[in-house]
């Protein structure tokens, strides 16, 4: 028996079930995209595959909505691909293990991909239906939205007719978004040199902590592993010198990382007891920093056998730590015009030390476009300052509130009429498609929404199946009165 076969709705389970079951993290998408042609091709309807993998599937209006105007349907389908350390998997090759809880559909030990594989499968189990009425739809399934918004940004919507947008790429259900941030992707480079050392090795490791989505959970004061190990090696610096052979965290810019780890080699005359109580007293201390938002935090270190001796030279070394020491992160600016909401943040998401550099990658956000580069501005000019340079990638627009927007009223209307229930109208932080698809389509009318789905880009990720059924309701009544 399939994991979701006794799950309503039915078919939406089975879509979503299908796709967890191929491999499609960010830049890793062509299985998932020849599947939905292949869906396209078996229901015998017109789609369009372009060169980067994005898809567009078309179905005509049902009986009495033959002239409605065209609704779009648009979802992404690249997942963050995280996994606890102790999980083996290949996302490359290897599906997901699913597994029901409660009222929760997960995935063992690694993120679900709920985000946003829930949108593909709620607009393939539309567009299988026959018996929905619904205007002309309009599907657009998009690449890499993960990694900034590239699927977006590269196609071709001049073919379409819609003016009405529902994004389905929002996580909490009842709440409707109605504008976004925009953001970029800044990697921050500098050179390194490489010297022979020796002493004895030790590991020095940040885990524990929860991590989370860059853009929806930067203001819970969640740990950034990176930026707490630069503050570990520099704590241990004031009092143990030491030399650096490794340093890596965090394997996407847009997730808050969760473990980063370090090898140093101590000289042979310092006692291990020295190291050791040094990082128990910084351990002690980020627990009680930490112990309303990230409570499980760990710093410890190790002593281990490393064959190769090669570490940094010191200049090397004290740049390194000069960058992760001031750098800025995490929230930046809180909008002065709604109460609550992040205007302006960063996230080092990702740290490797190579031959040739030692690499910092840093997702941007902001809702105020000078802001976005200015902060951009000071990761360059400090990164410069150390010899380095900046490649900026995924650069993607704010999505700007309208005053005016028939969708929002309908969808407005519809759920309180089905729930009995007021929604919430909200911006967001994180970044949206919608902000690029109105800069495509003149006049376009979108609204964002989605199931209640859970710590999202995280191991931790859950898709509550009852607002999956409440989420698919919403979309059918929506449809039908877009007449």
């Amino acid at each position: 028996m399939r994991v979701c076969e006794q799950l309503e709705p039915k078919r939406v389970f089975a879509y979503f079930e299908d796709i967890c079951g191929i491999p499609h993290g960010s830049g890793n998408t062509k299985a998932i995209s020849d599947y939905c042609v292949s869906f396209a091709k078996e229901h015998h309807f017109k789609w369009i595959q372009d060169e980067s993998n994005n898809v567009i599937i078309f179905k005509d209006g049902s009986k009495g909505y033959e002239t409605a105007e065209p609704v779009i349907i648009q979802g992404h389908m690249d997942m963050v691909c995280e996994k606890e350390h102790d999980v083996k998997i290949d996302f490359e090759h290897d599906g997901l293990n699913l597994y029901v809880d409660g009222d929760f559909l997960k995935a063992r030990g690694t993120t679900l991909g709920g985000d946003d594989g829930i949108a593909i499968a709620y607009a393939l189990a539309i567009l299988e239906d026959g018996t929905l009425p619904h205007p002309p739809l309009e599907v657009v399934i998009t690449v890499d939205e993960e990694i900034g918004l590239l699927g977006a940004e590269s196609i071709d919507l001049s073919m379409l007719k819609g003016r009405k947008l529902l994004n389905i790429d929002s996580d909490e259900e009842g709440i409707f978004l109605t504008s976004c941030a925009g953001g970029l992707r800044a990697d921050c480079k500098i050179p390194v040199s490489w010297t022979q050392g020796d002493g004895t090795a030790y590991e020095i490791k940040v885990t524990g902590l929860l991590g989370g989505h860059s853009g929806s959970e930067i203001s819970k004061e969640r740990g950034n592993a990176i930026m707490l190990l630069g503050r570990a090696l520099y704590d241990i610096r004031q009092d143990i010198s030491f030399s650096l052979a490794n340093i890596s965290g965090g394997c996407k810019d847009n997730a808050i990382p969760r473990e980063a780890a370090a090898t140093i080699f101590l000289p042979k005359e310092v006692e291990s007891q020295e190291l050791l109580a040094r990082l128990s007293s910084l351990n002690e201390t980020l627990k009680q920093e930490y112990r309303a938002s990230d409570a499980g935090i760990e710093v410890c270190g190790r002593k281990i056998e490393c064959s190769d001796t090669k570490v940094l030279k010191e200049g090397s070394l004290v740049k390194i730590l000069f960058l992760l020491c001031n750098m800025p992160w995490g929230v930046q600016h809180m909008s002065t015009e709604l109460e609550g909401l992040v205007e302006t943040s960063l996230n080092p998401g990702i740290m490797e030390l190579g031959e040739d550099g030692f690499l910092l990658c840093f997702s941007v956000r902001s809702s105020v476009t000078s802001r976005k580069y200015e902060l951009t501005g000071r990761l360059a000019f400090v990164t410069e300052f150390l010899g380095g340079e900046v490649e900026i990638h995924g650069d993607y627009p704010a999505w700007e509130y309208q005053a005016e927007s028939p969708m929002r009223e309908l969808m407005a209307e519809v759920y309180k009429d089905l729930f009995q229930e007021e929604p919430r109208m909200q911006a967001i932080h994180a970044g949206l498609e919608c902000g690029i698809f109105s800069g495509k389509i003149e006049g376009l009318d979108c609204i964002s929404f989605g199931p209640n789905n859970f710590d999202i880009h995280t191991p931790q990720e859950r898709l509550s199946i009852s607002s999956t059924e409440k989420v698919w309701k919403l979309i059918l009544e929506f449809l039908k009165r877009s007449k």
